[in-house]
């Protein structure tokens, strides 16, 4: 007799949540998924919606191009780095994370508890971007932040801080990828340890 259904996983970003940079396996959504598993439970490969480069608008346009099926019993959604490097207005970004929160919350089923938010961590503190002035990259991300933790609030979806320690990556260079920008895997794990106690309540029913 064969067990439950796996439950399926949709992960939603740029190029944090498709893992440029690091192999597959090392990318955070599959890392993620390995714990739940080592947790007794059930749960597919994630299905990624991703890319490098990605604003709010484009990873819309993705969706749009990808017509994922819901529901799924997971939803993540980690967006908005590529909308402050490329100086968007703070109330753009804010109308099309609401937007894409909408369609995660769709995605889980219209239940806004299996959507898990994570904050865009700091690249301020990579050698990327050195010369740069790293203080208002820290100050319009944490801006930003406040505007995706207080959308996911008010919807009832969960939320993640990896920002805090993304920001580690200024003291520790094994944190950052071969690329001097993007995460590495070890950075990709203890992101995935922080989102595992939220991805195990979203998930519900499938952990009892």
């Amino acid at each position: 007799m064969s067990g439950p259904r796996p439950a399926r996983f949709l992960a939603l970003g740029d190029s944090y949540t498709i893992g440029e940079s690091v192999a597959e396996s090392e990318r955070w959504p599959v890392l993620l998924a390995a714990r739940i598993r080592a947790h007794g439970v059930a749960i597919a490969e994630p299905e990624i919606i991703a890319r490098t480069g990605w604003t709010t608008d484009e990873l819309a346009d993705g969706i749009r191009e990808a017509s994922p099926r819901g529901p799924y019993a997971l939803v993540t959604l980690l967006i908005g780095v590529n909308d402050q490097y490329r100086e968007l207005v703070i109330e753009s970004y804010a109308l099309g994370f609401a937007a894409l929160l909408n369609q995660a919350i769709g995605f889980a089923g219209g239940d806004a508890a299996r959507v898990v938010v994570l904050s865009i961590p700091d690249w301020g503190v990579t050698p990327f971007a050195a010369g740069r002035d790293r203080a208002r990259i820290a100050s319009e991300l944490d801006a930003f932040n406040r505007v995706n933790a207080e959308a996911a609030r008010l919807a009832g979806a969960r939320c993640v801080d990896v920002t805090g320690c993304s920001r580690k990556a200024a003291r520790d260079s094994s944190l950052i990828a071969p690329d001097g920008l993007h995460p590495s895997g070890r950075m990709y794990g203890a992101w995935a340890d922080l989102a595992l106690p939220a991805a195990l309540e979203a998930l519900g029913d499938a952990v009892r």
